[in-house]
């Protein structure tokens, strides 16, 4: 029996199809879980999620793979009347958001400017925080281009940015860190970040830490000693003023 050649064309079409059908799916951009935190740099709780928890799941777990992460260093910041910044942990504070949203801004690599913001967190936790600059050091990153913004309008720019985002949130942040998974607010529950992006995640990438995020997200928890740093609580009143000279 002889078969015409629409009926073949027919079939190689269908054999195509089942082909690409049984290949296994990669997780792209719109795969990914949108993590999105808002903090501010000495909050010593904001140190310790970025240190303790947030680097450790993306990082050490292979979260990084399916999760489109955005940080956002402004936090409890409030503005004075003459627009100034007053940082709810001093100047210092506000110098350091700078570093990082320059950070942010700056490394194309999303792993190198997580590192350099955790280095960063974690001299804050050790009372070091003074000892930034030594990060991009550690970590050989060249520092000119960090430097330049943020000693410049730019970094203050960035910032700017930052606090019209984090000012928009709906509804308002109470307290940092906090955290937004697909844009849902976790808000106290927070510290179980990992299991809300295991439950968002619709890709089709097998995660180990997914498979087992009930008892990994308990043990981050113990790790973590339950606090935020609250909006109410800005007992600062020393400004930072646009037009300075950073040599912190």
């Amino acid at each position: 029996m002889q078969v015409s050649r629409k009926a073949m064309a027919s079939w190689h079409n269908i054999l195509v199809l089942l082909f690409l059908l049984a290949m296994p799916k990669s997780h792209g951009v719109e795969d990914k879980v949108k993590v999105s935190l808002y903090y501010e740099a000495l909050c010593p709780y904001c140190s310790n999620f970025i240190v303790n928890q947030l680097g450790k799941a993306l990082f050490q777990w292979n979260l990084i793979s399916i999760v489109d992460l955005k940080m956002v260093p402004w936090g409890n910041t409030q503005f004075a009347p003459n627009n100034d910044w007053i940082c709810q942990h001093g100047p210092d504070e506000c110098v350091i958001d700078i570093v990082e949203a320059c950070a942010i801004d700056l490394l194309p690599q999303p792993g190198l400017r997580f590192k350099l913001i955790e280095c960063i967190e974690d001299l804050n936790l050790q009372g070091r925080h003074a000892e930034w600059k030594s990060c991009m050091n550690t970590l050989k990153i060249y520092p000119n281009p960090i430097m330049d913004c943020y000693q410049s309008r730019k970094g203050v720019d960035l910032e700017l940015q930052f606090a019209d985002e984090t000012l928009k949130l709906n509804p308002p942040h109470r307290f940092v860190p906090w955290v937004l998974v697909n844009n849902h607010p976790l808000q106290e529950d927070y510290q179980n970040f990992l299991a809300y992006i295991c439950k968002a995640y619709k890709g089709g990438s097998k995660i180990q830490a997914c498979a087992q995020h009930v008892l990994d997200t308990n043990s981050f928890k113990e790790a973590n000693s339950s606090g935020v740093c609250f909006r109410s609580e800005n007992e600062q009143t020393i400004p930072l003023s646009y037009n300075f000279q950073l040599n912190t």
